[in-house]
């Protein structure tokens, strides 16, 4: 490492402000210096692994050379600050604010209702930002491709992708939907003409135009620095790491003889992720960014040469143009690429991730590497003593130490040749979902043929995710030379590439069969290729491919996502100011688009503030025998490490300790924590304490391990109606099966955040967290710190998204961050990563269901008895409950006579699942469609007949006897037939399937009777503080929380309403303890029903007072009349207070009305399966949802929108994976996927029921925030249509029950063929699998 060296000045702009970092640390990220040194909070930290696009800026460079500039988007996250050197930023703040003007952009997102939580929406902002500073009217696939790399867990992406798409002139549309109509035209889906009924959210004419003259321009003090350089090597000295760039080439082959071991680094997104998540440290970066040579593009007739420093996005739109100047039989390497380019990560990590890195870093999944491999392609390779040629290889990319890069070797360029007339080049690649994921299995194919035969004389073929490294079938490859194209090579070929490449059962990724499977079932797709080639080169001489066939190649487009939302229009007489009804836009929606929405932890630093990390353990059952802190007390920066034995009070309670006590229970717990001046130097500090540990019996992970060793949590729940056993002997059939639930990640795009702020006097705190229920977290410090409730005051701004899961984990973590305080004095600032977030916080219950059901032949259920166990994982929690709601819930719109239910929770070592939006109605309700499509299957009946047979019809009791009336249930079941047109599509998947072996098409409709609410009255009540002020403003506090969902928004439409005032007139500040004590968790679907009365009543209050005033001076204005209250003494502030609906369950007796009322809904979802691959598409979804009245359809339509997408989430791809240890591996987004914005179903229809009485509610609404979730599962149950219909063409039994998520290996090992039956069956007795299911 160079000592002399003086570190030089780092000088780049942001937001048009020149930046000097005299003192740049190359492990400073751009995220942190804009938060932190900066103080620009609006671009968000997330995931911090550039997975989820919250941290998304722009950058802008000039080329000295070229005296172009360029803007791309990037993820702040992983952007050291020492390689911004002459960069332009610009982030949300720059482009648009409140107090100058808001962005064309900022406002559509937000007027378009593209917010709701609004943490993800700068990061989205960004990108569409960039994309227009590119192209001003891009394309659909532009915009598709722009928010490829962003994730948003609240709105369902549809709104965002609308906001969008206003940008887009109907001249740039260049695709079709299936009726030849323009994307950009919704005419055709406008609901029926009814003067009642409302199609417009909002008024695109009011939106301001985008106009490009009017962004900001590239600093021309930048460009007279880049042209003229003053030094040629710059050098950054950080606290443990030197960043040196070079400034020729020549230089740079002087480094790396001189630091052989440095890494270089261009985009940063593989060796970032590593430094930060794995620990790898390099003394010394060196960043060769400047180096000409590594950027030069060259062009011959052999091929094209390409410097590895170029960004893949860059090469993306080089080869998109060769591809168009070439004949195509040259261009096969270079389509084969593109085609994995066009899903390789997100466009953030395409602009950052340079060709070279991917290349040299050889992941074993790389996407890019199999493609290059069998194309005969060089790497130029230069060092100090001169340049040579490797060839990228299958020895290559193996490792061979011969044939791999020494230390001091850098890789200049890599050739790539064009293709040889008789040479053909293919790629597929198979990931949980379509962009933004990390493949299971991708490939490479090359044949060279005999000219003017099919006879092979070269093949290669190399496949990523079937090993530690990319892995080839030479060995096959050889045998199959000289061989004709034909079936019989392609079952040799099959079969040998089987027997060459082996995966045990216990290889890393698990999925064995699965991704063997996809092995040779992409040389199918080869195979065919090849042939579909042929033929459209020489017609006459080869035959096509049946239209079957040809299906094998069609890949699922990227298609722009359309919809239409209906909902009933307010009445015309409804005055003007009156919003209620009106689809008004979130009240923090603009700040939300500019970055000026304030959430926990972009509050500025405090004097004296420290940082908090976590020591959780690496054990599922311990002892805690030693915790040795003296290495991590040694370190700078640290101030403390606090164990339980700090705890001033209770360190939680016996069954859920807040610091781990004595021994540890799952891992993950906490065991103790680290304060220091910064995050930074807490995490380092983390990593040095040692915990020595005793390991104990037994470890229990699964519901069968539970089960076996009788380790519950509480009693056995029971319902029963009717004579079930007696029943069963009276039906024609009876089935019985089993299903398994997978549980979900909360991946709420804020994670667990609070700050806790002694003060001097009274021990007196503040805390400021990320919490659905303040009343809780405060009752948790009190606890934890031994004193009264009156002395803490819980402020809650805004939640980045919750969902269930910060509703008693923030309380907990709330109280951690609180005994730290507490021992040093400090304010604390305690914000979990989200690997942390994952590992320590649980999510949705996993459950596992067992049915038997009786039922006649004509498909009616007379008998159906259940058993239901949940994985609670090792606290008690929210899992009784959640069992018992599972149980409530779980007959959803269907009466069956004679039903008896039971339900446990199980206690094992994971860490403790917790609430999660739907509370248990998702996993049991999903249980009961299941079989409700086994019998319908066994009948050989329609599933939706059997449905509707069976549904509720006319004013019944619910199997807890409460009595409801179903006439919505029926309506928006029939609405929603109607509405999707379902029958007609119906045959229209008969048909398509009819013709289709390799692709498969289903649909499916699904009712839902969702009940809202708590088990107690006391859960319901809530309070209110109205203020009028002398000048006529008016300031609202009530007890909920704003977690995206938009009560804030609706309050002040209530109050708006009660006052009979404009919306202009009245403020929501922060939710607080002060103001509204002994609030109720804002959750149950509820927050705006209890909390919309508590501040109708207040304003009732304080119109009852002002009643005298008005009818005096009936011609005054508001301020007249508030100042004349003023005057006569009368009080302008107003308590409010709903004590609450009544409510009460025995279950001794099984009965209870506990609900206030139900939410009827219904959906139809349209997919298309591959059969080869496992992949599906969503191709429509139509839903019908019952709001009785709705205050606000934007935000009611957004709720079902959201909620759906998480449940398409749920049931189709989201995936928790756990070691036989119960070791959480999916703990980020690199693992554990979400919807994406290519997830959603291509159409999307969403439509409210015509206004119905709901006298329990705030002007007959009803709280939709929780229903639609479960309406995903019709996405689940369509892809099961589907995959039946695959198995009954294939002669095979029906599958009566298939788990949950129907993921792409799910779906490919149900659709069994002659590739699935090649595989064979290893046995797994005795070996460890990689991963287990927990349910």
């Amino acid at each position: 490492m160079p000592q002399s060296k003086e570190t030089d000045e780092l000088v780049f702009f942001v937001n048009g402000k020149k930046v000097i970092e005299k003192n740049a640390d190359p492990e400073v990220n751009l995220l942190f210096y804009l938060r932190k040194t900066l103080q620009l909070t609006g671009t968000k930290d997330s995931c911090g692994g550039g997975n989820c696009g919250a941290c998304t800026v722009m950058i802008s460079r000039y080329d000295p050379i070229s005296k172009k500039i360029s803007h791309f988007s990037v993820a702040a996250c992983l952007v050291p600050i020492c390689s911004l050197y002459g960069a332009a930023i610009t982030t949300v703040e720059g482009i648009g604010n409140t107090k100058t003007r808001i962005h064309p952009v900022q406002e559509r997102i937000a007027k378009g209702h593209g917010t709701q939580c609004g943490f993800c929406t700068p990061g989205m902002v960004m990108s569409i930002y960039t994309l227009l500073r590119n192209h001003p009217q891009p394309s659909t696939e532009q915009l598709m491709e722009s928010l490829s790399g962003n994730l948003c867990r609240c709105t369902g992406y549809r709104p965002i992708v609308e906001s969008g798409k206003s940008f887009i002139s109907s001249s740039s549309c260049c695709q079709m939907n299936e009726k030849g109509r323009c994307c950009l035209n919704q005419k055709e889906n406008k609901p029926e003409n009814k003067s009642n009924v409302c199609a417009k959210l909002y008024e695109k004419e009011e939106f301001q135009p985008l106009d490009p003259t009017q962004e900001l321009i590239f600093p021309p003090e930048l460009m007279r620095m880049l042209e003229n350089p003053q030094k040629k090597i710059l050098t950054f000295q950080g606290e443990r790491i030197t960043w040196i760039i070079p400034g020729t080439l020549r230089e740079l082959l002087e480094l790396k003889t001189e630091y052989p071991n440095a890494p270089l680094v261009m985009g940063n997104t593989a060796l970032g992720p590593d430094m930060k998540f794995k620990g790898v440290f390099y003394p010394i970066i060196i960043s060769p960014a400047k180096i000409s040579e590594l950027l030069a593009i060259s062009k011959t007739k052999e091929g094209l040469t390409l410097g590895a420093g170029l960004s893949l996005a860059q090469v993306k739109t080089i080869l998109a143009d060769v591809v168009t100047q070439l004949p195509e039989e040259k261009t096969q390497m270079y389509r084969a690429l593109l085609k994995h380019l066009q899903t390789l990560a997100g466009q953030q990590i395409r602009n950052m991730a340079s060709l070279g890195g991917h290349i040299v870093s050889r992941q074993p999944i790389s996407d890019l590497n199999p493609i290059l491999g069998v194309g005969k392609c060089i790497l130029n390779v230069a060092s100090k003593e001169g340049t040579q040629q490797i060839p990228l290889n299958d020895h290559f990319l193996s490792g061979a130490t011969n044939a791999s890069l020494k230390p001091e070797h850098v890789l200049v360029s890599i050739f790539i040749p064009v293709s040889e007339k008789w040479e053909f080049v293919s790629a597929f690649r198979q990931a949980p979902c379509q962009q933004n994921a990390l493949a299971v299995v991708n490939t490479g194919m090359r044949v060279l043929f005999k000219e003017d035969t099919t006879t092979i004389v070269d093949l290669n073929i190399l496949y990523g995710g079937l090993g530690s490294t990319t892995v080839s079938a030479n060995k096959s490859c050889r045998q199959l030379i000289g061989r004709c194209w034909d079936e019989g090579m392609l079952n040799d070929a099959c079969r040998l590439v089987l027997e060459e490449i082996a995966l045990p059962q216990s290889a890393p990724g698990g999925m064995v069969a699965y991704r063997r499977t996809l092995a040779i079932s992409f040389f199918f797709k080869f195979y065919l290729d090849v042939l579909q080639q042929l033929r459209m080169r020489d017609p006459c001489g080869y035959p096509g491919l049946s239209k079957t066939l040809i299906s094998v190649l069609e890949d699922f487009p990227l298609a722009i996502p359309q919809g239409m939302q209906s909902f009933e229009c307010v009445d015309p007489q409804q005055p003007p100011h009156d919003p209620v009804g009106r689809p008004i836009m979130h009240q923090s929606g603009i700040k939300h688009a500019t970055g000026e929405a304030v959430f926990c932890d972009d509050m500025p630093v405090l004097a004296e503030e420290l940082f908090l990390a976590v020591v959780t353990s690496t054990r599922p059952h311990a002892r805690i025998i030693s915790i040795d802190a003296s290495e991590a007390l040694a370190l700078p920066g640290v101030a403390d490490v606090i164990t339980a034995q700090d705890v001033p009070g209770n360190n939680g309670s016996e069954e859920e300790r807040l610091y781990a006590q004595d021994e540890v229970i799952c891992v993950g717990q906490i065991v103790c924590a680290v304060a220091a001046d910064s995050y930074a130097h807490a995490k380092q500090a983390a990593k040095k304490v040692k915990i020595v540990y005793q390991d104990l019996e037994p470890v229990i992970v699964t519901i069968q391990d539970a089960i076996q060793h009788k380790s519950f949590i509480g009693p056995e729940k029971k319902l029963e109606q009717g004579n079930v056993e007696e029943a069963f002997q009276c039906v024609d059939q009876i089935i019985e099966g089993e299903v398994h639930f997978g549980g979900q990640e909360h991946f709420y795009m804020e994670t667990q955040s609070v700050r806790v702020v002694p003060k001097k006097e009274d021990k007196e705190i503040d805390i400021y967290v990320s919490s659905q229920d303040a009343a809780f977290t405060q009752d948790m410090v009190a606890c934890t710190l031994g004193i009264p409730k009156n002395r803490i005051n819980c402020h809650v701004k805004r939640v980045g998204g919750a969902f269930g899961g910060k509703a008693s984990k923030s309380g907990l973590l709330a109280a951690v961050a609180a005994v730290a305080a507490h021992k040093t004095g400090c304010p604390v600032r305690f914000v979990l990563e989200r690997g942390d977030d994952m590992l320590i916080t649980g999510g949705r219950h996993p459950l596992l269901g067992k049915y038997k059901i009786g039922f006649m032949n004509n498909g009616k259920i007379k008998a159906a008895d259940i058993d239901y166990h949940i994985n609670g994982g090792c606290t008690p929690d929210d899992s009784e409950l959640v069992i018992e709601y599972a149980l409530l819930k779980m007959e959803n719109a269907y009466k069956i006579p004679n039903l008896r239910v039971r339900g446990r929770a199980c206690k094992t070592n994971l860490p403790s699942n917790t609430a999660f939006r739907g509370f248990g109605f998702p996993q049991g309700a999903f249980v009961t469609e299941t079989w409700m499509t086994a019998v319908a299957s066994k009948c050989h009946l329609p599933p939706e007949t059997v449905r509707e047979l069976n549904m509720y019809k006319t004013i019944d009791k619910t199997i807890h006897k409460q009595e409801f009336d179903p006439k919505n249930l029926i309506k928006c079941w029939h609405k929603c037939m109607e509405n999707s047109s379902y029958s007609s599509r119906r045959k229209a998947v008969e048909e398509f399937n009819q013709q289709s072996f390799w692709k498969k098409r289903g649909i499916s409709i699904i009712p839902m009777k969702f009940s809202v609410g708590y088990p107690k009255t006391f859960y319901y009540q809530a309070a209110a503080l109205v203020h009028i002020y002398t000048d006529g403003s008016v300031l609202v506090a009530h007890g909920g929380v704003e977690l995206g969902q938009g009560i804030n928004t609706k309050m002040i439409q209530v109050a708006s309403r009660e006052l009979q005032l404009p919306m202009s007139y009245i403020h929501l500040g922060e939710m607080n303890t002060m103001t509204v004590p002994n609030t109720i968790a804002t959750a149950a679907s509820t927050g705006a029903d209890v909390n919309g009365k508590a501040v109708q009543n207040a304003c009732q209050t304080l119109m009852k007072r002002l009643e005298p005033i008005v009818s005096q001076n009936p011609n005054g204005t508001w301020e007249e009349w508030v100042n004349e209250a003023f005057t006569q003494s009368i009080s302008l502030s107003a308590t409010g207070y709903f004590r609450g609906y009544e409510v009460h369950m025995d279950w001794e007796k099984g009965e209870g009305d506990i609900y206030p009322y139900f939410v009827f809904g219904a959906a139809c979802s349209e997919v298309e399966i591959d059969c080869l691959t496992g992949a599906h598409k969503n191709i429509r979804t139509d839903i019908v949802m019952d709001a009785s009245f709705s205050i606000n359809p934007a935000v009611d339509i957004g709720q079902i929108e959201g909620a759906f997408v998480q449940g398409l989430g749920l049931y189709t791809l989201e995936e928790l994976k756990y070691s036989p240890e119960g070791v959480l591996y999916t703990h980020g987004p690199k693992q554990y996927k979400i919807p994406s914005v290519t997830d959603i179903p291509e159409e999307f229809h969403v439509s409210l029921l015509t206004t119905t009485q709901n006298p329990k509610a705030i002007y007959s609404s009803k709280g939709l925030g929780e229903s639609g979730m479960f309406l995903g599962s019709s996405v689940f149950f369509a892809i099961a249509d589907a995959v039946a219909a695959a198995r009954k063409e294939r002669g095979l039994a029906p599958l009566l029950a298939m788990n949950s998520p129907a993921t792409p290996e799910q779906i490919r090992m149900a659709c069994v063929d002659q590739f699935t039956e090649l595989v064979p069956q290893i046995d797994s007795e005795g070996c460890k699998p990689w991963s287990i299911p927990v349910a």
